[in-house]
């Protein structure tokens, strides 16, 4: 999986807390298609989620009731919860716990049990330990723990390895983990955590079966994953991000710090619909903010995004490519009705963007769809064809399908923001200043019905993709159709594009 850019190359893959005012963003009543603003507004991200400098504490003493885990014995904790029934409540004292030193020692909790931390207590593997907190039991809650120092294997995860619905996870740090620092279910709840310096992933919301459904993600802290750099060990595997989600079916991604991680910030793959991703402070990440891929129907708003992309951007040009790398990257990704929804199109709004390098890209790969050897997330087809067998020749050149069995970046509406470059700040002299919309020719394989300019075309006049209403600060270009053409702000705004209407620009056109 992960993206696949274009046929033509291989894919790459001080904090004043101002911007708020700047922006202007104003709560609004929720109306279809158009969810309303939470009113903290982008500011406020990264004073809600200062939470690795500034952890919750626990409670000092055993709430009623609680079983109290000593540090002093190895395994209390695992012992502790296969000795007493579901539903229990489990206080760690003060203090380093560890469990046996096997690979599979982890604890195994019973339905709704509960594992609360004092302060200063701390989960450690050991670097001996694959995981901490496994099993499917449901509705588990931890809170005011530090977990650190498990060494999971590449896409698995260390707590709540095996992906069991409606865990709560609030008030905990984890840490310096192998692969990724937690995994996810149904109903997941994912507040006020520290995923920091995880080997891969601070979280991976990937479930067996696509069955995660109603995620939460909010004020978390998101920092230093990826310490693995999987992306240059794997390249093109597509599995980094400080968050990963795949086939996640409506999320809240809101009033997270997401800072300082290896690869993108955040990162949704493969059948995602229905998020909303709000509120958020993400700055300084070494590639993409957020990357939209092969997904349905999203809400983008109130977020402040800044110096994304440094690393990644400057890379791809370093090397001579051309295609405009982006901070926010929505690839074959679009609102679609016919998927069930909180709105029926990608509504990008009421954000800042500042100085990162490059902007946003629409993308469509012309030669990836169902059973197209270029589409990286083999086996999956879009979620509006059940059965992919059907996307074969010659149906596939007909209606339904030919519109049905390709992912499209389309109904994709960005307005109302923000976009300043100062390119002394970002120490770049080119192909850093692009917003896009764009495809490759089509080419392959032999039967595909996408060949040649239909797909970039298509992307750019016919797929209902919009910019308009928004502020621009800086020497902003754009790439329409294909990396080749380069237009002016007022070429743009003009025939044939007419984007950016009732935009402002630093500059007027010479002579009117």
């Amino acid at each position: 999986m992960g993206i696949e850019c274009r046929r033509w190359a291989l894919p790459a893959a001080p904090l004043a807390l101002t911007l708020l005012a700047v922006t202007g963003c104003t709560s609004s009543p929720d109306t279809p298609g158009k969810p309303a603003a939470t009113p903290s507004g982008p500011g406020a991200a990264s004073a809600a989620a200062r939470v690795c400098a500034e952890p919750g504490a626990g409670p000092a003493e055993a709430p009623a009731g609680a079983v109290t885990v000593d540090p002093d014995v190895v395994g209390d904790l695992a012992e502790k919860t296969r000795s007493n029934p579901p539903g229990t409540t489990f206080w760690l004292r003060p203090g380093t716990h560890r469990l046996e030193p096997e690979r599979y020692a982890q604890v195994m909790p019973k339905k709704g049990d509960r594992y609360i931390g004092a302060p200063g207590a701390v989960l450690d593997g050991g670097r001996k330990n694959a995981y901490a907190f496994s099993g499917t039991a449901r509705d588990v809650t931890i809170r005011f723990l530090t977990v650190q120092r498990f060494v999971a294997p590449t896409d698995e995860g260390v707590v709540n390895h095996d992906m069991a619905d409606g865990w709560v996870i609030e008030h905990t740090t984890i840490q310096n983990n192998d692969g990724a620092g937690l995994m996810a279910g149904a109903r997941q709840q994912v507040r006020a955590n520290c995923l920091r310096d995880n080997g891969q992933y601070g979280m991976n919301a990937y479930k067996t079966g696509n069955t995660i459904r109603d995620l939460v993600v909010e004020g978390n802290e998101i920092v230093g994953n990826n310490t693995g750099d999987w992306e240059r060990r794997k390249p093109g595997c597509g599995c980094t991000g400080g968050i990963k989600f795949w086939a996640v079916d409506g999320a809240e991604v809101r009033g997270n710090w997401v800072h300082d991680n290896r690869g993108a910030g955040l990162w949704a793959d493969t059948n995602n619909n229905d998020f909303r991703i709000e509120d958020n402070l993400i700055e300084k990440n070494d590639g993409a903010a957020l990357v939209y891929e092969i997904s349905y129907n999203a809400v983008i708003r109130n977020n402040t995004i800044r110096r994304n992309n440094w690393v990644e951007g400057r890379e791809s040009a370093e090397r001579g490519d051309d295609f405009p790398y982006a901070t926010v990257y929505l690839s074959e990704a679009g609102g679609e009705p016919r998927v069930e929804a909180r709105t029926d199109k990608i509504d990008i709004y009421r954000n800042v963007l500042e100085d990162n390098w490059n902007g946003i890209t629409l993308w469509e790969n012309a030669d990836r769809f169902c059973n197209s050897p270029a589409n990286t997330s083999s086996g999956d087809c879009t979620l509006l064809v059940k059965d992919k067998d059907r996307c074969v020749k010659p149906a596939i050149a007909g209606a339904p399908l030919y519109a049905d069995c390709r992912w499209k970046t389309q109904r994709v509406d960005i307005h109302d923001n923000r976009f300043v470059l100062d390119r002394s700040v970002v120490r770049c002299t080119e192909k850093c200043d692009r917003m896009a919309v764009l495809a490759n020719y089509g080419t392959y394989p032999d039967w595909s019905p996408y060949k040649g300019k239909r797909v970039a075309e298509a992307i750019t006049f016919k797929q209902h993709n919009r910019w308009h209403d928004n502020t621009y600060r800086g020497p902003w270009q754009f790439v329409v159709e294909d990396p080749s053409q380069v237009r002016d702000p007022w070429q743009w705004q003009g025939p044939p594009y007419r984007q950016d209407a009732d935009s402002r620009f630093p500059t007027e056109r010479a002579g009117g």
